[in-house]
C-alpha cells in the first residue's frame, strides 16, 4: 500500500551519476562538460586528467562514479561505454558583500552548480557506423 516505484530515468544500457554543489559557475563548468560529450569514457578520462581547469577533477570524479554505476549496478561493459550526455545545472548562490564608499554595499555572488553525466553502452557495430 506504499508508493509506487519510480521509473528509471535511464534506459537499460545507460547509467547516470550526478554531482551537485560544485563551487563554480555553470558557465565555467559547461566548458569542461563540452570537452567530454560524445567521447568514449577512456578518452574522456584522459582529457579530464590533463585539463588545466580546476573543476575538471570534480567532473572526473563524477565520470568515474558513472562508470562504476554502469559496471556494478547495471552490468555494462566498461570498454564499450560512451559519454552520451553531460549537462550542467545551477543549484544555489551564496550572497556575500563588501562595504563600498558612501554607505553602499557591493554584492559578491558565489554560485554553485551541478553536473549530470549519462554513459551509454554502444556495441561495436553502432560505434563504426
Amino acid at each position: 500500500m506504499g508508493q509506487s516505484k519510480n521509473p528509471r530515468r535511464a534506459a537499460d544500457n545507460e547509467a547516470i551519476a550526478i554531482s551537485s554543489m560544485l563551487r563554480t559557475s555553470p558557465q565555467k563548468l559547461n566548458l569542461v562538460a563540452q570537452m567530454i560529450r560524445n567521447k568514449p569514457v577512456d578518452k574522456a578520462l584522459v582529457d579530464l586528467t590533463f585539463s588545466k581547469k580546476r573543476i575538471a577533477a570534480d567532473v572526473k570524479k563524477c565520470l568515474q562514479s558513472a562508470i562504476a554505476n554502469a559496471e556494478n549496478n547495471h552490468g555494462l561493459d566498461v570498454d564499450e561505454l560512451v559519454v552520451a550526455e553531460a549537462y550542467v545545472g545551477k543549484t544555489m548562490v551564496m550572497k556575500r558583500g563588501r562595504p563600498r564608499a558612501r554607505g553602499r554595499f557591493g554584492k559578491i555572488l558565489k554560485p554553485f552548480s551541478q553536473v549530470t553525466i549519462l554513459v551509454r553502452q554502444v556495441g561495436a557495430v553502432e560505434e563504426q557506423a
